[in-house]
């Protein structure tokens, strides 16, 4: 007998590869030789079993003649699947003559049915004159067991033509094959068989049909045959639960499953698994602790297979130290029940209890499978611990999974999140037949690194090979063109969204309108967003954020209270989204109704809303409530700390945004680079040279972050207000960078501060080249000749924005009044209470004088007599705001003003004169930073 020849006629299973067992018969047989690859059938069964096999054959080694003895032994090796001695004995019953012994040759061709070693086995049917339903009947359970249903279909066929008729044995075999080919049709057929031979009344052929029916998508015959059983056992309600589980159907499963209690039929540890598994899919977690109480009412609570389902069902839709509990009281958990545990952490965003688990597990002796192994993958790389997670890379590589797409995608996953995307490239490129998710996650990798470009071109390459894409695919490629704000290739995206149709999805459609948005093509936002079918908060949040990223705040407010009475209830970045256009527009008393809202809905402690309540409170000018809003944040991350240290420096308190940092780099939080230009801009507006220096000097040793373009510009403002310009400038030629409009803008502020003409003119030559469009620069330039007394220049500059058509910016003030934002213009006279506006002027003008105030007239470039500059300077936007205020509200309530350029000189000294007279805080909030008048002094101590 070909040994060699038999095993090469095993259909390969695609299995981990297991070491030789020990040669336990190599005794017997010496010149045969197994591999790992030999024996695949065989490493499914525990070796003891194969030993105790063993140990009978020795046994009965001088009893092989009778045929009784033969038989017994056979049906052990069957059992166990044990091909070796299964070999010998077959040898032995050769040699004895006792080939035509039916019953043995029955055993025979069951056990290479189970082995799949079918050709020996029809070599077995074939030399018998007359196989018998048993020979058939084995050989069908062999296919169907080794996942071979067409086989076994047409082994049927060919017993049927014979004319041999199936038992209530064979029937449920023949019923799985149909299910595993999914085959209705075939299926009816068979059922058409059972009916003619009167098997539909068995209940075992009975509960195959249901499954077989169910299986094939047929619910409705398999429950209409589920009704007609006469006895149903509990076998039949659990074919019945399985199927309705599997199908997704699992509220009816539960419901059945009162329907079988209520009927008297007690259930068992399968029923209780199956309804566990179907409140996981449900995720019902409430009615899981109902299940739960079953288990433990009918002593299941130790069956592995129940704890299994009910430790899956915490992890996945209940809490995670539930799922702890159950899973401790497991006296042996197997890998199901470490799968489902480590998998719950990492579902819960407990990487580092994952982590520790798998640890255990390894030292338990259970070995970690493909699941338990992209478990630890995804802990390792949300941890970003590096080096563990390319250990488990290394174990993956042992264990030969190239093929294995889950395993790739999560590899790539996880070299993303390490920012090492040569490494997930060559992941990608290593799996032989990349599908969709494999593509998604290189495209996402690109993304979520920043490099957006990349995550278009594999986009590109993925479309001109053909593998199609999905909602997923767009919605990130949208996030990359936004980014790159790149308006056409948004245009073009959404044309194919459009033309596949995508564009009914709503994560597509957000992301169309969160792209148009950062395109500041609020238009198309807006048609792409009222075209949604689906009303729900995130399309909300990407309008509103568009809105208010585009200047746009009060439209966005309107849509929010819009949201509300279409009866939406906002979500935590709903809310963060329009505390930022609150932020944005200064309002105040409407950004106070979202915080009350925030606290209602129990977004308080939400890290979103909680930093753009700082945000909010502080642009709105009320840095005591900032600070509140801070203190309640339950686990600052560095947004929340960057928000505050930048809120006090806008504010003028550069001492306190200092101790704040000191206080944040105590608490353990890395400074990123946006902290330390809110650290640099406090020491510039509190005039910190020396810290400033300290802070700037050190960035790159002490953090590890180095100064960009911003960390430059604010030290060379810095520098500049200090009258340090020569330093300045060194600083500029000292830069690794070109010197942006950024930098060339602090100085012609400096320059303009000093009256330094030479470093004037110099910086508004390049301003003019880098912003040609810009009236600032005209205008600094023009106050800098102004305040030398160069009358002609000041008349060349105008006539150069009059050839160039350079417009100056109006000076534009914004007061909020009772939900309600009021705009001024210099002069403005369209108010309803004008009158009233300029009767407190004019008032507050005699009182001022009396007092001791001279208008700084050489701020106005006007050539007008001096009594027009000083009405001119009277009627400024914020002053006109600020009057409108004092006579608006209530005696001693702060006035909070917002004004779209730097406040000038005059009205800074204007408004120190009013908080006095009125007694009131006033709080004007300009294009640069926050003024604080309080008893005739600022906040700013004068240096802005």
């Amino acid at each position: 007998m070909n040994i060699q020849r038999l095993f090469s006629l095993q259909k390969v299973h695609h299995q981990r590869f297991y070491p030789p067992f020990k040669p336990f018969f190599l005794s017997i047989i010496p010149k045969l030789t197994y591999s790992p690859l030999h024996i695949q059938t065989w490493a499914k069964f525990a070796e003891h079993e194969r030993d105790k096999i063993i140990i009978s054959l020795n046994e009965k080694a001088n009893l092989f003649s009778p045929s009784l003895s033969l038989s017994k032994l056979l049906a052990q090796i069957c059992e166990a699947k044990s091909l070796g001695p299964g070999l010998q004995i077959h040898a032995q019953i050769t040699k004895s003559g006792l080939s035509n012994d039916l019953k043995l040759r029955n055993h025979l061709i069951n056990l290479y049915s189970k082995c799949a070693i079918f050709e020996y086995a029809w070599n077995m049917l074939d030399e018998c004159s007359e196989p018998d339903l048993v020979s058939w009947s084995a050989l069908i359970s062999g296919y169907v067991q080794n996942g071979q249903g067409k086989e076994a279909l047409l082994a049927f066929r060919e017993m049927h033509l014979l004319g041999v008729t199936c038992n209530e044995f064979t029937f449920p075999s023949l019923l799985k094959a149909c299910t595993m080919m999914e085959d209705w049709s075939c299926g009816k057929q068979i059922h058409g068989v059972v009916v003619v031979t009167g098997f539909q009344t068995d209940v075992f052929v009975a509960n195959t049909l249901i499954v077989m029916y169910a299986k094939c998508g047929e619910f409705e015959d398999s429950r209409r045959l589920f009704d007609e059983i006469a006895d149903r056992n509990i076998v039949s309600w659990n074919a019945l639960f399985s199927c309705y589980v599997h199908g997704d159907f699992c509220e009816e499963a539960v419901g059945l499953f009162h329907e079988m209690v209520s009927g008297g039929t007690k259930p068992n540890d399968f029923s209780l698994s199956s309804m566990l598994n179907a409140c996981t899919s449900i995720g019902d977690c409430s009615l899981g602790r109902k299940f739960h109480g079953y288990l433990v009412k009918f002593g299941y609570e130790e069956d592995q297979y129940s704890a299994n389902a009910l430790l899956d069902m915490y992890a996945k839709v209940g809490d995670l130290g539930d799922s702890l509990i159950v899973f401790h009281n497991i006296k042996e958990p197997d890998i199901v029940a470490w799968n489902a545990i480590i998998a719950g952490c990492v579902l819960h965003e407990e990487h580092d209890l994952a982590l520790e688990l798998f640890d255990e597990m390894n030292s338990s002796g259970v070995h970690p499978n493909l699941f338990t192994l992209s478990s630890a993958l995804k802990a390792s790389a949300e941890m970003q611990l590096k080096e563990p997670g390319r250990q488990l890379h290394s174990m993956l590589m042992k264990k030969d999974t190239k093929a294995d797409l889950f395993i790739g995608v999560g590899l790539i996953d996880m070299y993303s999140k390490f920012d090492s995307m040569e490494d997930a490239k060559m992941i990608f490129k290593s799996i032989p037949e990349r599908d969709l998710i494999s593509w998604n996650a290189m495209i996402s990798g690109h993304s979520n690194n920043g490099e957006d470009e990349p995550a278009l071109t594999v986009f590109a390459k993925m479309y001109r090979e053909g593998v199609g894409f999905n909602q997923t695919t767009l919605s990130t490629v949208l996030k990359s063109a936004a980014n790159l704000q790149n308006v056409n290739l948004c245009r073009q995206l959404h044309a194919l969204s459009v033309k596949t149709g995508f564009q009914s999805d709503n994560y597509v459609l957000t992301g169309l309108v969160d792209s148009y948005g950062k395109c500041s093509y609020i238009e198309e936002a807006g048609k792409t967003f009222e075209e949604r079918r689906i009303q729900d908060p995130v399309s909300f949040t990407s309008m509103i954020t568009a809105y208010s990223q585009n200047g746009q705040g009060e439209e966005a407010l309107k849509l929010f209270l819009g949201m509300k009475d279409m009866g939406l209830w906002p979500d935590e970045f709903v809310c963060s989204s329009v505390l930022n256009a609150c932020a944005n527009l200064s309002a105040y008393e409407q950004g106070k109704q979202v915080h009350v809202h925030v606290l209602k809905l129990g977004y308080a402690s939400d890290i979103f809303a909680g930093n753009s309540l700082v945000n909010m409170y502080a642009k709105c000018g009320s840095i005591d409530d900032a600070s509140r809003s801070f203190s309640l944040i339950g686990e600052r991350g560095i947004v929340s700390w960057s928000a505050m240290i930048g809120g006090l420096a806008q504010h003028g308190q550069g001492k306190e945004a200092l101790q704040l940092f000191d206080q944040m780099l105590k608490d353990g939080v890395s400074p990123n680079h946006v902290t330390l230009v809110s650290v640099l801009y406090a020491c510039n507006h509190a005039g910190l040279i020396d810290e400033a220096k300290r802070y700037f000097e050190s960035m790159e040793n002490l953090f590890g972050i180095k100064p960009m373009q911003e960390h430059y510009a604010c030290m060379i403002d810095l520098l500049g207000r200090a009258g340090k310009l020569n330093e300045a400038m060194e600083l500029v030629n000292k830069m690794p960078y070109k010197a942006n409009a950024a930098v060339w803008g602090a100085l012609l502020g400096a320059a303009k501060i000093h009256k330094n003409v030479e470093l004037g003119e110099r910086a508004a030559d390049i301003l003019l080249t880098l912003e040609p469009e810009k009236s600032g620069t005209h205008v600094l330039l023009a106050n800098i000749y102004a305040s030398a007394g160069m009358w002609k220049n000041v008349s060349e500059m105008r006539r150069l924005m009059r050839e160039n058509n350079v417009k100056k910016e109006p000076g534009m003030s914004w007061i909020e009044m009772k939900d309600k934002v009021y705009t001024f213009i210099v002069g403005d006279k369209s108010h309803p209470r004008s009158k009233e506006i300029y009767a407190k002027l004019d008032e507050l003008r005699e009182r001022m004088d009396k007092a001791g105030y001279v208008p700084v007239l050489e701020i106005d470039l006007h050539d007008v007599e001096r009594s027009e500059k000083e009405l001119l300077l009277l009627h400024h936007s914020e002053k006109l705001a600020v009057a409108f205020g004092i006579i608006a509200t209530p005696p001693g309530v702060p006035i909070r003003v917002k004004k779209n350029l730097r406040i000038c000189i005059d009205c800074h000294t204007v408004f120190k004169f009013i908080c006095k007279i009125e007694s009131r805080e006033i709080i004007v909030r300009d294009n640069n930073r926050y003024h604080h008048f309080r008893d005739g002094s600022c906040s700013c101590g004068d240096y802005w």
